[in-house]
């Protein structure tokens, strides 16, 4: 039972504010923006995203920078108004094309009417595409795309001269182009996330892949579709026994959505499925079979006197030369008795930042774009003497086509 629902820009000015079932404070959307941007509890440098104010259950998760908001009074799962939030910013992108501030705005007839469809005093009714097409009628303000800064992940992809446009998957599902014609296009995005665990000497302790196969359908008609995966996958550990040769992937669990049928999947890995309206996640997957990973990062660590130490970072591409990485941020701990740090980048370094983050003793290290070996140098100063500790170097990438 959601209480209210709001929509947050990168500033806290309020873009959508809808009002439930009214046993919540009118100003809670300020309540939350302060909260959230001066949190400092547990020494956390961002606030979870589920906490209690004065008895009132804040759940919020950020979108392409905007925070999507609800509240609540009574005990719900997390998981369900979570999942809610990320259906809901789904429906209106793919009512609007482009979910951004301005697309709201210009939308917000449009976004409200969604809104009241989606959620009738506080109790969800439904957070499908398709079937709001039927009590929504409301035409999107198209916002020209070709201006924009790509956000999603899947909008980096590219391999040589060879790239999707960028107006490829940013118009929305329910408007036509010009001329009253409707667009026949399907477009699949394999879209992964990394986990690598590395040891000082630059060897692989952990390794995990989390991914999704995203699919987003401009078809009429409710055609059948047939999405064919690899004949040598296994999943979970009797197809492991099972499986053979050296190219095989294992898979150790996956889901699917609701539209997906398997009757054929276990003989030749087909799914069928007939493609509800808007973006919508295929097939959800894990996997900690052993990889080449895109990157290897190695530290050495010397001291330099009793309240001195200097390091070397150093990151390199695991990956052809004809593929670059994009907006890679390496973020490396440092002791919390950390009064000071310097930098010293590679001769000829262009394109890269450096910052110590002082409240959270921690630095960062960002590169538009790396194809090869990056090192830098830096040092730290302590209040006391330096003692033993350990923490995690973590590095955030988006990298063209690239097959594990």
């Amino acid at each position: 039972m959601i209480s209210q629902f709001f929509v947050l820009s990168q500033r806290g000015d309020n873009i959508v504010f809808r009002d439930y079932r009214g046993d919540v404070q009118k100003g809670s959307a300020e309540i939350f923006f302060r909260k959230v941007k001066f949190w400092k509890d547990d020494g956390e440098e961002e606030a979870p995203p589920v906490f209690n104010v004065d008895g009132v259950n804040y759940f919020h998760v950020k979108v392409v920078g905007l925070l999507f908001v609800a509240t609540t009074r009574v005990n719900m799962s997390p998981s369900l108004v979570l999942e809610l939030l990320q259906r809901i910013a789904r429906v209106i992108k793919d009512y609007l094309g482009i979910l951004n501030e301005d697309s709201i705005r210009k939308n917000f007839v449009l976004v409200y009417e969604l809104l009241d469809e989606v959620i009738d005093f506080g109790y969800v009714q439904t957070t499908s595409t398709e079937v709001l097409k039927s009590y929504v009628f409301n035409e999107p303000i198209v916002i020209d795309a070709a201006r924009l800064q790509p956000l999603n992940p899947a909008s980096m992809f590219m391999q040589g001269t060879k790239r999707m446009p960028g107006t490829a998957v940013t118009k929305s599902v329910v408007a036509n182009d010009p001329g009253g014609r409707k667009r026949e296009e399907i477009f699949v995005d394999i879209i992964e996330k990394i986990s690598v665990t590395f040891s000082s000497s630059g060897y692989i302790l952990t390794s995990e892949i989390d991914g999704t196969i995203q699919m987003k359908s401009y078809l009429s008609g409710n055609p059948e579709i047939r999405l064919a995966l690899n004949e040598d996958l296994a999943i979970g550990t009797s197809d492991y026994r099972s499986s053979s040769g050296s190219g095989s992937v294992i898979l150790d669990d996956c889901n699917f959505h609701e539209s997906v049928r398997l009757d054929s999947f276990d003989i030749d890995r087909t799914l069928s499925l007939v493609p509800p309206d808007g973006e919508f996640p295929v097939m959800n997957y894990r996997m900690t079979q052993e990889f080449k990973p895109p990157f290897r990062i190695n530290t050495l660590i010397e001291e330099a006197g009793s309240l001195r130490a200097e390091v070397i970072l150093k990151i390199s591409a695991e990956f052809p030369s004809n593929i670059t990485a994009n907006t890679i941020i390496v973020q490396m701990p440092l002791p919390k008795y950390t009064a000071r740090a310097t930098f010293e980048l590679e001769a000829g370094a262009v394109g890269q930042t450096t910052d110590f983050k002082e409240s959270t003793k921690r630095l960062e290290w960002g590169l538009k774009k790396a194809s090869f070996l990056r090192y830098i140098l830096f040092s730290f100063i302590a209040l006391h003497k330096l003692t033993k500790t350990k923490g995690l170097s973590i590095c955030n990438f988006t990298t063209d086509l690239w097959w594990i």
